[in-house]
């Protein structure tokens, strides 16, 4: 294994492996070395020893080190023999001041959260190099930063004080209990096999996963403008200097998240190998960072195509309403135009200010809109966002090319390609 240097994720936990680690291992450039709770013995080689990877020995009481690594203790042979009798004592009573602190933190973890001694005890992945571990997470985990909840948990805005790395990030907790157990345990899975296999700059970054006997915790970027929805109908808005309300999603902003949203769909749908089918797009899964840069977010329900020619067989109706296409209710045989349907209800969104449910009782937006468009002979004026004063023929164009995604026969929408080709023409034109 030492020679394979292209190696960058080694997991070996939960495999009764006896003996030392060969030294070398340490001579590999890996993001994820995971040893845990083996049989392991003797001195962890030299490069291993430090913060990166302060976890992976967990639960092999014969491991050691001469330097201080948390979790390790103290070689007694680090040195001459007058430099081992003094580490014996020091390494002792390191011990002993290590114990005390895990008994006070766990007595005080539990007496703030019931479950916490079982998120200390879960397997720890990651996907990207990190300065943190779980119990930097775990602590964050309070009513005071809960920031959302919804059907695939709660989400926690955690402050890692600082340190190397991303400073903020967002946690999303995924708890188990009775009959829901597969449910979560699939919706887990699912995410976590999505967001570990696909890069892209429109796509929110998983930083790694925590997985426990009852709880799943999936560690996010955190995004700091939240959700596209609550800037849509949260209504942030600001007075200008004339008296004026004005939103802050202007056109300008709401064509750039349209383009960001659209490249993320794009890749997963044209890029990825396996194609990636979302599911549930809409806009509260459309997140945004401080420069209003969005990323499309929340794959619990995506599938992965094996095959790029044939519709993967769902076994149960999955989405929103308002963002389902008319195939979703009553086939089982679905692609990547479900989620095309669902972001040109995005689109409509962006356009009319209304909500993709605010159709009337008998329609949601998509059908409403149409079926004005239909009556006014193609005029949109009347159709769209009040507070869109500006680039009225483009705003149209967008109307448009939402209806367009959302005609009820999927052979006739296009495809993300296609879609993010036309928005991408608006810029083009300088029209924006």
């Amino acid at each position: 294994m030492g020679l394979l240097e292209v190696l960058t994720m080694l997991d070996l936990s939960n495999n009764r492996l006896s003996g030392s680690i060969p030294p070398e291992i340490g001579n590999l450039k890996l993001n994820l070395l995971n040893l845990t709770c083996n049989q392991l013995s003797g001195e962890v080689p030299l490069q291993l020893q430090n913060r990166a990877y302060e976890q992976s020995f967990l639960s092999n009481p014969g491991l050691c080190s001469f330097k201080p690594i948390v979790n390790l203790n103290i070689c007694a042979h680090a040195g001459p023999d007058k430099l081992s009798e003094r580490l014996i004592p020091i390494s002792l009573v390191l011990g002993g001041v290590m114990f005390l602190m895990l008994v006070v933190t766990g007595m005080l973890m539990c007496r703030r959260r019931s479950d916490a001694d079982d998120l200390l005890a879960c397997k720890l992945t990651w996907f990207h190099q990190l300065d943190f571990t779980q119990r930097h997470i775990i602590r964050g985990l309070t009513e005071a930063n809960l920031i959302g909840s919804g059907r695939s948990g709660q989400v926690y805005r955690v402050n890692l004080e600082n340190r190397a790395g991303d400073a903020v990030v967002a946690v999303k907790k995924i708890r188990e209990s009775g009959k829901q157990d597969w449910k979560m345990e699939k919706a887990f899975e699912a995410e976590v096999k999505v967001l570990s296999s696909i890069r892209h700059c429109s796509i929110v970054k998983l930083l790694c996963c925590i997985s426990s006997a009852d709880s799943k915790l999936l560690v996010y970027e955190y995004m700091e403008n939240g959700s596209l929805d609550r800037w849509l109908y949260g209504r942030r808005r600001t007075r200008t200097g004339s008296g004026h309300v004005r939103s802050p999603l202007d056109w300008r902003k709401r064509l750039g998240i349209a383009i960001d949203a659209a490249k993320g769909l794009c890749y997963m749908h044209h890029h990825c190998t396996p194609p990636v089918i979302h599911r549930d797009v809409k806009s509260s899964n459309i997140l945004l960072d401080s420069d209003f840069g969005a990323k499309i977010a929340d794959f619990g329900l995506a599938r992965m195509l094996m095959k790029a020619s044939e519709p993967e067989s769902a076994s149960a109706i999955a989405g929103t309403f308002g963002y389902m296409a008319a195939e979703c209710g009553h086939s089982k045989k679905i692609n990547e135009k479900v989620d095309v349907y669902s972001f040109g209800v995005v689109l409509l969104e962006l356009t009319t200010g209304r909500k993709a449910q605010d159709g009337g009782e008998h329609e949601g937006l998509a059908g409403w809109a149409a079926r004005r468009l239909r009556e006014k002979k193609g005029g949109f004026m009347e159709l769209i966002d009040e507070e869109l004063g500006d680039y009225v023929d483009d705003i149209g164009t967008v109307l448009r090319l939402g209806i367009e995604c959302t005609r009820r026969n999927a052979v006739l929408r296009p495809s993300m390609k296609e879609v993010l080709r036309k928005l991408t023409e608006i810029v083009g034109l300088g029209r924006q």
